[in-house]
C-alpha cells in the first residue's frame, strides 16, 4: 500500500489477535484481529477483519474493517469498500470507497501554501 524501504511492516495484530492497551509504532502497523486501545504509527492498515476501538494518530491509515474512534492524519484517510468508520477525521487527504461507511465528522485541511519573503531592492542595496 503505501510501504517502502524506509517505513516498513513494524508490527502486526494477526486475525486471531485480541489487544487491549496502546500502540506506537515506528512505522507501519496492521491490524487484522481485535484491538481496544489507541494507536500512533506512521502509517496504520485495519484488514477487512479488523475490529478497532480506539483513537488513531498516523501519517496516513486505510481502513478495510471496522474502527470506533477518531482519526488524526497528517496525509490520508482512505476508507476501502469494506471499511466501516464510526468516529472523527481530521487530515490533509480523504477517500471513500463505494461501499464504504464513514459516520462522523470530518475537518480535511487546505495544504499551506509556502511564502516565501524577498528582501526589497533597498534592502539589498544597503
Amino acid at each position: 500500500m503505501f510501504l517502502n524501504k524506509n517505513n516498513k511492516l513494524e508490527a502486526l495484530v494477526g486475525p486471531n489477535s485480541e489487544f487491549k492497551g496502546d500502540i506506537t509504532a515506528h512505522g507501519s502497523l496492521r491490524i487484522d484481529g481485535k484491538l481496544t486501545g489507541n494507536i500512533t504509527a506512521d502509517s496504520v492498515i485495519l484488514g477487512e477483519t479488523a475490529a478497532v476501538t480506539g483513537d488513531i494518530k498516523a501519517r496516513c491509515v486505510v481502513i478495510g474493517g471496522r474502527l470506533d474512534g477518531n482519526i488524526t492524519s497528517d496525509e490520508l484517510v482512505e476508507i476501502k469498500p469494506t471499511g466501516r468508520l464510526l468516529g472523527d477525521i481530521n487530515t490533509r487527504k480523504l477517500a471513500v470507497a463505494e461501499g464504504g461507511v464513514f459516520e462522523g465528522r470530518s475537518l480535511v485541511q487546505k495544504d499551506e501554501t509556502k511564502v516565501i519573503d524577498f528582501p526589497s531592492k533597498e534592502a539589498a542595496v544597503k
